[in-house]
């Protein structure tokens, strides 16, 4: 199978927190933290060659309780970073940093989402090329009403505030994904109170609010989730079934199949990402069923075809697999390694 083994090193050997790819350059961005003595953590914001590997810059580093946390690359080569600042034993800033574009290696700006205390960005979803994507914000007040709202992150702006209030999606951080052509939020969550059983996907129109759902042909937990604009394909992966699963938005209608080889639940899929040059979703599979050992990613078409599976990958952390693509390159990216100091690249 294609793999190509160039690896990202953090450059301080740091554990990495999240990643990021622009689609259409040449570089990435990584944040790391590692423990210091007294208490204090060095992190820092790195980019780096995706050809070589390479660490280009150190764009930002701190030796405080502060930590960074790559939420990608969106919109137009536009870096989106989470700040952490701990201002109290029990309490914690958050500020939201903007590389735009990535390539000049520094912080240009803010993004300044409409999220109030009671609330916690938990995804953005990490389409590119278009303007505008979707973020999720949890409710953090034990109130069980979250927010969807489309944002251009490089112009700083927003869409209306969506409240959140069907109970399976009101707890937990369901999927999410961005129908750029509908402007729509794609959700993916369990059946409330019975993960074994079909669960829900739902869109939301943010321009408007109008939430509509239907039912999963997958069982348990939404892992993962993408969207191709052009067809209005969905693709997900289920967690009890260790299945993958597409659907026509537009008509309901879904089907499902068993990752490869995969027996049981310990081989289920997680993060779906979208190639929409190659018209490809990737699926990962921290516990590969097409390999001895290790990790595999497999592709499908929007069509639910099976194209391959890559071996050889690592996925250091099942629990928070990310794919990063550069479709033009058709090459990968996914954190693994040795205490998560590393991301490893694959083709396809």
């Amino acid at each position: 199978m294609p793999y190509d083994s160039v690896i990202v090193q953090s450059m301080f050997g740091g554990q990495i927190f999240g990643f990021g790819v622009d689609e259409t350059g040449n570089e990435g961005v990584l944040a790391e933290a590692q423990d210091l003595s007294g208490g204090k953590v060095l992190a820092a914001i790195e980019t780096f060659d995706q050809t070589t590997g390479a660490i280009i810059k150190v764009v930002q580093e701190t030796q405080t309780h502060d930590d960074f946390l790559i939420l990608g690359v969106v919109g137009r080569s536009v870096g989106l970073v989470e700040r952490e600042h701990s201002v109290g034993l029990f309490e914690i800033t958050r500020t939201f940093p903007i590389l735009d574009p990535l390539r000049r290696n520094r912080i240009t700006g803010k993004w300044t989402p409409p999220v109030d205390a009671g609330h916690l960005v938990s995804s953005v979803s990490r389409n590119q090329g278009t303007d505008n994507v979707a973020v999720f914000a949890d409710d953090t007040t034990g109130n069980f009403q979250p927010f969807v709202f489309s944002s251009n992150v490089a112009a700083n702006t927003f869409g209306p505030v969506v409240t959140i209030t069907d109970d399976n999606f009101t707890s937990g951080n369901p999927a999410l994904a961005y129908d750029s052509a509908t402007n729509q939020a794609v959700l993916g969550a369990p059946q409330l109170g019975n993960p074994f059983v079909p669960g829900w996907i739902a869109t939301v129109d943010l321009a408007t609010g109008t939430f509509s759902k239907f039912t999963s042909v997958g069982l348990g937990d939404v892992n993962g989730l993408a969207v191709d604009p052009a067809t209005g394909t969905a693709c997900t992966t289920t967690e009890i079934d260790f299945s993958v699963e597409f659907y026509s938005l537009a008509t309901h209608v879904g089907s499902t199949q068993t990752l490869p080889n995969a027996p049981n639940q310990y081989y289920s899929g997680a993060d779906v990402e979208f190639d929409a040059v190659n018209k490809l979703f990737l699926v990962a599979q921290p516990n590969s069923s097409t390999a001895s050992s290790g990790s595999s990613v497999h592709v499908y078409d929007v069509h639910g075809n099976f194209i391959e599976s890559i071996n050889g990958l690592d996925f250091a952390n099942i629990f928070n697999v990310f794919i990063g693509l550069h479709p033009s390159k058709r090459t990968g990216f996914v954190i693994g390694g040795p205490g998560l100091t590393q991301i490893q690249s694959f083709s396809y």
